[in-house]
Order: C-alpha cells, then sequence, then structure tokens
C-alpha cells in the first residue's frame, strides 16, 4: 500500500491512487450515484488491514451497490412522511431530528440516507434554519432534540454554536444530543472550537458516536473521545450489524468493550435498514439475536447496547431481544438462564396489602 493519505479522498481516481481500490467501471458508477468521502484516519487504517477487511468494506464503494433488491426503498425509515419542516424529522412526540446539514466526513456504504446526502447536499441556509428552530420552539412538547444529519460536526464551529445556543434559549428543550462520525472518522476536526461550541448551553449535552468494528477507534480516535468527555458531554455510540463487518461474536465483543474502555457507552445496535444498493451487508434478524444473547453474561452490561430495528416505513425504533423468557406453565415462568438451563419462576404472592 502506498503511504498515508494526507486529505479526504473523494473520486474513485483518489482511491485507486491510494492503492485502496482497482480500476472498475462498476465501482466508477456507485462513485457516480452515491457520494465517496474516506479520511486519512480511515485510509490508513484500511491500508493496515487490506481493503476487504471491516473498515474497508465501510467505507470503499464496491460493484455490490449497484444491486437493488425488492424490499430496499430510498427512505426505509420514513423521514419525509414526519417532516413538517424542513430540516426537521418530527417522529415521536417528545423529541425531533434536526438536521442542519445533508454532508457528512464519511460516506458509510451501507448509509439510508444514502440517497440525500452528500457534498452536493449542502446545508439549511439561513431562512431554512431559522424556520426549523422555530418550528421547534412552537412545539412545547419537544423535550428532546437529536442534532443529525448529515453529520452536524462538519458544520464549522460558528454555526454550531449559533445552533446550539438557539437550542438553550427555548425553555421547553431539555436535552441535546448530537449524532456524529467525526470523533471515529475525524478525530482532527474536534478542535478547541468544536469544543466551546458544545460548551453552548447549560441543558446536558449527549454525542452519540457511529463506530462499527474496534479497529475504528484509533488512539487519535479515543483522544478525541476523551477530550469531549472532559468537556463535560456524556458520550455514546451506536452501531449497525453488518455482514463481513461485525457479524461474529469475538467481532462485537471487541467493539463493545472497546468503545466502553474509550469511555462511549454502547447504546443501539441497528438492524441494517433496507436502503438500495446494501443487500450485502445483511444480517438476519434470528443472527443478530443469537449474537446479543451469546453476549449476555459474557460482556459487561454496562457494555451491551439495545438490538433494534427501525420498522420501515416511519413507525419508528422496536427492540429486537433476545429474549430469555421461554413461555408460561401453570402460573410459573420459564425463563432460559446464562447456562442454557430452563428455570422455573413461580409468582410470589404478597403477604400483606403494603399499607403501614
Amino acid at each position: 500500500m502506498n503511504a498515508p493519505v494526507e486529505t479526504i479522498l473523494r473520486t474513485t481516481r483518489q482511491l485507486a491512487a491510494a492503492g485502496l481500490i482497482g480500476d472498475d467501471p462498476a465501482v466508477d458508477r456507485v462513485a457516480a450515484r452515491y457520494a465517496v468521502a474516506v479520511t486519512a484516519s480511515m485510509a490508513t487504517v484500511i491500508a493496515a488491514e487490506g481493503r476487504d477487511g471491516p473498515v474497508g468494506r465501510q467505507y470503499l464503494p464496491t460493484a455490490a451497490e449497484l444491486t437493488t433488491t425488492a424490499d430496499e426503498v430510498g427512505d426505509p425509515t420514513g423521514d419525509e412522511a414526519h417532516s413538517p419542516v424542513k430540516g426537521i424529522v418530527h417522529r415521536y412526540p417528545d423529541r425531533t431530528l434536526l438536521m442542519p446539514t445533508n454532508v457528512c466526513a464519511v460516506y458509510c456504504r451501507f448509509c439510508f440516507r444514502r440517497e440525500r446526502v452528500g457534498p452536493e447536499a449542502g446545508a439549511l441556509d439561513d431562512a431554512a434554519l431559522a424556520a426549523a428552530l422555530g418550528y421547534i420552539e412552537g412545539q412545547p412538547q419537544i423535550w428532546e432534540v437529536v442534532l443529525s444529519g448529515g453529520d452536524p460536526l462538519v458544520l464549522s464551529p460558528r454555526r454550531l454554536t449559533h445552533i446550539i445556543a438557539s437550542l438553550e434559549r427555548i425553555a421547553h428543550v431539555a436535552t441535546i444530543r448530537i449524532h456524529s462520525r467525526v470523533p471515529i472518522a475525524a478525530p482532527e476536526r474536534i478542535t478547541d472550537a468544536v469544543l466551546a461550541a458544545l460548551a453552548a448551553t447549560q441543558k446536558p449535552v449527549y454525542l452519540v458516536v457511529h463506530c462499527n468494528h474496534a479497529s475504528e477507534l484509533t488512539k487519535a480516535a479515543r483522544a478525541a473521545l476523551r477530550r469531549v468527555r472532559e468537556a463535560g458531554v456524556t458520550v455514546l455510540a451506536q452501531s449497525v450489524l453488518l455482514k463481513g463487518v461485525n457479524d461474529t461474536e469475538a467481532a462485537l465483543e471487541n467493539l463493545f468493550r472497546g468503545l466502553l474502555s474509550a469511555g462511549a457507552k454502547p447504546y443501539y445496535l441497528h438492524h441494517l435498514d433496507p436502503a438500495p444498493g446494501t443487500s450485502h451487508f445483511a444480517v438476519p434478524i434470528a443472527r443478530g439475536r443469537a449474537l446479543m444473547k451469546a453476549l449476555r453474561g459474557r460482556v459487561s452490561g454496562l457494555a451491551l447496547p439495545t438490538y433494534i430495528l427501525d420498522v420501515p416505513g416511519g413507525s419508528g425504533k422496536i427492540p429486537l431481544g433476545p429474549d430469555h423468557i421461554l413461555g408460561v406453565d401453570g402460573g410459573a415462568t420459564l425463563v432460559d438462564g446464562l447456562d442454557r438451563r430452563t428455570y422455573r419462576i413461580t409468582p410470589r404472592e404478597s403477604t400483606s396489602d403494603g399499607s403501614h
């Protein structure tokens, strides 16, 4: 492989020059349809692992993305049906997504918004951002605002400060959550100015980083996460279950432990959304449930996320288990123990009415 790359690779020509992909006209067609960006940090990891490794599979375009299956749709999570104002997705009563940009630091090959993100998609202009913030201010039931996109941390610190300070002034907004790949894929962007922007509020700020394999937790990424925590921000992590990336017990164990040791509590493990051209990443739900069940008792409960499905069409997220309840027999609940034995839990009768 060639020497480490110092710039973001955005074209197949640049990827090929860096030795990360070969010459394939089909991949050129993929790159013409879906955005490509590989940061220097991730290019270095891919160069060390090989293009077919778990990190390369996430970021490098392949001809497999030209295959679209019958179940794949352009808006698998139903964002458009729940968008009353540009930049807002209001699916749940007490929280809303605010998407100030459709630009990312890197572009994942399995992204559920892959047909709407990219450098050409841009960001909300001043008027659109004001309208989105006005919508939040006019909905007193909104308790939490989730900054998503795109990646909010690619915004200028000035823009980010403006957004967070604006949310600080909306009394009914109690918490601010930010979803980002930046601390993992572009840790050099976690500057003093960005940290100051995150501090532009007295409200709790939660940063949910996206990381799918332990190899992404580079020394620089861990340092960036530490700086975020030192700034008073609580750090969580979300991952996507991906074939060939993390669909083994060992890969998930190393990922979840790695995240927790880096100060990021694993929060969600997403079942893959059926976005166009992503079927080669699909893992059956039964396999995901089996993996999570195998990790229970083997990995600290603090390190275990919730395995969830975003129901296609936009009705929301539901937990997929695993379920350790086997059934009911004669009023007793049958449970599956970690030792794979079945236990019978009988109901307990109260000995008093609870009065004092």
